[in-house]
């Protein structure tokens, strides 16, 4: 699966299925192929990406895979998370909504 989040306030986002998911659930939102959050919801969507984002920094940041192999570099949250968490911005800013699907 690929989402394409949009917004009139930012370009297009695009994103693979399990990194979606997981920001889509650490925003309380159910993984689903179409959806939308609403410009009401953008200040707690946003604070829970940046709440998420310093709990893993806080935990050691980047773990798993990365910690048996030290050259094997791993992309972590805040990676992931920092143009969802831009868009959202913008989307706050302008009183967008960003939605996803078709």
């Amino acid at each position: 699966m690929l989402y394409v989040f949009r917004s009139k306030a930012a370009a297009d986002l695009i994103m693979l299925g399990p990194v979606g998911d997981q920001l889509l659930r650490i925003v309380g939102r159910q993984p689903s192929p179409s959806g939308i959050i609403e410009t009401a919801a953008l200040p707690a969507a946003i604070q829970a990406l940046e709440a998420a984002v310093a709990d893993e920094r806080g935990r050691g940041g980047q773990r798993g895979d990365a910690e048996d192999d030290p050259k094997e570099k791993r992309v972590g949250l805040a990676q992931r998370a920092w143009p969802m968490i831009e868009m959202m911005k913008r989307a706050m800013a302008e009183k967008a909504d960003i939605v996803w699907g078709a």
